[in-house]
């Protein structure tokens, strides 16, 4: 490890979140983190399996309205889609810890994979309305790719706390940047080729990316040896407290996407709104990796709640920048808003690991992004409303109001064992 700077530290969010840092050595705990053979491996597979979760919703929604007219079916094929995952993905992660990785995420992802298949071929031959959600409904299968990468890096780095709060953050950079590109990627392939390409692509994607990832048994967790009669996580002491801390994020994340698209169009400017709100992902890709190299404060329930007070704090700027009327203004508040959403859900990742019981990491940490998903959805619907009544920049509302809602919940949840 190279020698620290004696320099002070530049003020960051990330510092703010608890943690300092020196100049000089940030790129240490990365380097340190990716030692053991094989985890450049995994890594490489998991994001390419992970890149088409940002892609599979946008490529649904323009081929389905582009065939059939209707961006309500479209839009009810994707939230039946998101409904199903929600109840299927926690029983497949359990799957995954009894039985391994290998053993049920490759069979898992190739039904997952059949099933957009199936979507693409019921639209492009005409099939009826309900064989869409059937089809889509398959695509619930698909293992939690984001959860199983951090379980490998819990089995590589046990007992390290440093290490593991260098690769959640790693992680949370990983799912902002493919969220960032997945959507740009699948309105070109829509738009450039044909509507089904961007549903075609995703699909050769997930499978071939699971394949590489699960060729690399050298880093896999070993099977968890707990009973079949295991009680649901949710009994667990505390994770009740962090799944509705990450429900009400997942709402700023949804409603904040709505609300955007919904501006940017009012402002007559709607083709900019994927731009603008990559923006804010970048923010948070950025923000996620500098988390990782600082060295953070020991207590994770208070340094959970200072992440989501920065949260709050920073949502505040969209909201006075559409008062303005300029996307350019919008733009970069949301890239300053989206520098607290990393700390805050790599910190509470974390606290979803320490509360999870041995052999059942992945279980654990899919219950967060099912509640995450189920905010969203929520999200997306009260941003809609919002906007349908009332002002477009007093949507910004919707996602301030839901940080604060977090920011309550993770104070709440300090309080707790």
């Amino acid at each position: 490890m190279p020698p620290q700077s004696t320099d002070s530290p530049q003020t960051t969010t990330a510092d703010a979140c608890g943690g300092s840092v020196r100049g000089k050595s940030r790129l240490a705990p990365y380097r340190r983190l990716f030692e053991p053979q094989g985890a450049t491996a995994f890594t490489l597979g998991n994001l390419i399996a992970r890149l088409p979760m940002g892609m599979f919703s946008v490529s649904a929604v323009i081929m389905i309205a582009g065939s059939r007219g209707s961006y309500a079916l479209a839009g009810a094929v994707t939230a039946t889609g998101l409904a199903v995952t929600a109840l299927v993905a926690p029983w497949t992660a359990r799957l995954v810890d009894r039985h391994g990785q290998a053993r049920i995420a490759v069979p898992a992802t190739a039904l997952a994979a059949l099933g957009s298949l199936a979507l693409l071929l019921c639209v492009r031959f005409g099939a009826p309305d309900w064989t869409l959600f059937a089809a889509y409904a398959a695509t619930a299968t698909t293992p939690n790719t984001g959860g199983m990468s951090r379980a490998r890096w819990a089995h590589l780095h046990q007992g390290d706390a440093a290490a593991l709060h260098t690769a959640n953050s790693f992680e949370q950079a990983a799912d902002e940047l493919c969220f960032m590109l997945g959507p740009v990627l699948a309105a070109f392939l829509c738009s450039a080729l044909f509507p089904e390409a961007g549903t075609l692509t995703g699909a050769i994607l997930l499978l071939t990316g699971v394949l590489i990832f699960a060729a690399q048994r050298s880093t896999e967790p070993p099977p968890a040896a707990f009973p079949t009669h295991a009680g649901s996580l949710l009994r667990t002491p505390g994770m009740p407290a962090m799944l509705a801390v990450f429900l009400a994020t997942g709402a700023v994340f949804g409603s904040m996407e709505v609300v955007t698209i919904a501006f940017a169009d009012d402002r007559g400017h709607a083709s900019a709104a994927g731009a603008v709100l990559a923006l804010q992902a970048a923010g948070s890709c950025a923000a996620g990796l500098l988390y990782g190299s600082v060295r953070p404060a020991r207590s994770l329930p208070r340094r959970l709640l200072t992440c989501v007070a920065a949260m709050t704090a920073l949502m505040s700027l969209p909201l006075l920048a559409a008062a303005t009327g300029s996307l350019l203004t919008l733009a970069g508040a949301l890239l300053l808003a989206g520098m607290a959403t990393a700390p805050t859900m790599v910190t509470g990742m974390t606290l979803i690991q320490r509360l999870t019981p041995e052999g059942r990491l992945n279980e654990g940490m899919t219950l967060a992004v099912t509640a995450l998903l189920g905010g969203i959805a929520a999200g997306s619907a009260a941003g809609g409303w919002t906007v349908e009544h009332a002002s477009r920049p007093y949507g910004y509302v919707v996602p301030l109001a839901a940080a604060a809602v977090a920011l309550l919940l993770s104070a709440a949840a300090k309080g707790r064992p």
